[in-house]
């Protein structure tokens, strides 16, 4: 990991560790709104009991914003799980029309939550695209 990334994996970490920690304990009918919604982007998503499905979205965003903190992990990796969570996100926001305004692509009132996590696709891309130059011969 170069110091560089440290800004990058330290914000997104953060932000998705302490969502997958509010969603431990969330109630069925949280669970099945987001199940919904997740179902547009993974269509079997559909199938799990809603309390599962929660569980299992605490768990893989738990564990996402701990590969992102930890430093052990390879930024490319780390920047690979936030390409593959945050263009889900995205589709899910440009497969829900309410989320849009008539345009599709621009974000309503109810969708600029999910608009904003834009910025995780472009963190994902800087992690994964960063390349190690190689020293020049003097």
């Amino acid at each position: 990991m170069r110091i560089s990334h440290i800004p990058l994996r330290l914000v997104t970490g953060a932000f998705i560790l302490n969502s997958g920690w509010g969603k431990r304990d969330l109630g069925k009918d949280s669970a099945a709104g987001l199940q919904s919604m997740a179902a547009r982007v993974i269509p079997s998503v559909a199938e799990l009991d809603p309390g599962r499905f929660g569980k299992l979205l605490s768990f893989a965003e738990l564990s996402l914003g701990a590969a992102l903190l930890a430093p052990f992990i390879p930024s490319r990796v780390a920047g690979l799980g936030l390409g593959i969570f945050s263009g889900s996100m995205i589709t899910m926001y440009l497969k829900s029309p309410e989320m849009t305004l008539d345009d599709g692509v621009r974000p309503s009132a109810k969708g600029t939550p999910l608009a904003k996590d834009i910025w995780m696709v472009g963190i994902a891309a800087a992690l994964i695209l960063d390349r190690k130059h190689p020293r020049t011969k003097r």
